[in-house]
């Protein structure tokens, strides 16, 4: 058995792109640079914590996305599939980096005020660590991988060009939404969220004993959701 599966991949196809595309059109009211980002954290906390939650989620999401996609092109262009998927992958994992350092500039500018955050936040932007030497990835796997899935036959030329606008999306800590953000965005869905849906029309139709088995499950994991915030 595949892993994703059709169910996970194109649930994934659909989900990633368009919680990604939210998040960066509930923070679009707001200046793009970080003391701003702050500024509105601070005046909207309810909205922010959700424009980025939802990018956060988003980003999470699209790794199945990513993987079930670099599979399809594997089928004719396996070198272009490894490519993308590794370099998207990787990029992926550098913004929900980014996610964890916007969370605690959240959590900062509750105890700090926007000025002692802003101040924290300005000291330590250009400090290096792993993800600095990897930035290139955020942006240059997408043109990769939108290759990859023009050469796969996985997508068209006008969706393959359409998914290569995700590399125009910004990088780094606290940015908030340009133009190029809901192109980026509105481009990734365009791309992938057909492809989604006709991956869930592949599938056969799930047996009773798998929705018996599901629903248990679920709820599982959503106690284990839970009691995972009390520490």
């Amino acid at each position: 058995m595949r892993f994703p599966n059709g169910w996970v991949g194109g649930a994934a196809l659909i989900a990633g792109p368009v919680l990604l595309l939210a998040g960066t059109l509930l923070r679009s009211p707001f200046n793009f640079f970080f003391p701003d980002q702050l500024r509105a954290v601070a005046e909207h906390p309810g909205l922010m914590q959700a424009a980025y939650t939802a990018f956060l989620a988003g980003n999470v999401v699209m790794w199945a996305a990513v993987a079930y996609l670099a599979h399809r092109i594997g089928a004719r262009s396996p070198r272009w599939a490894a490519w993308g998927g590794v370099l998207v992958t990787i990029g992926l994992f550098e913004r929900t980096f980014h996610a964890g350092v916007d969370q605690a500039a959240f959590s900062a500018t509750g105890h700090l005020g926007v000025e002692g955050a802003t101040e924290l936040v300005a000291r330590g932007y250009g400090d290096l660590h792993l993800f600095s030497f990897l930035s290139f990835t955020i942006m240059f796997g997408w043109f990769v991988l939108a290759i990859g899935t023009y050469r796969g036959g996985v997508l068209g030329r006008v969706r393959a060009v359409a998914l290569a606008a995700m590399g125009l999306l910004p990088l780094g800590v606290l940015k908030g939404t340009e133009v190029l953000s809901i192109v980026g965005t509105v481009g990734l869905c365009v791309a992938l969220v057909p492809l989604g849906i006709l991956a869930l029309r592949e599938q056969p139709p799930p047996t009773r004993k798998n929705v018996l088995i599901a629903v248990p499950v679920a709820i599982g994991l959503g106690a284990l959701a839970v009691l995972s915030t009390m520490g």
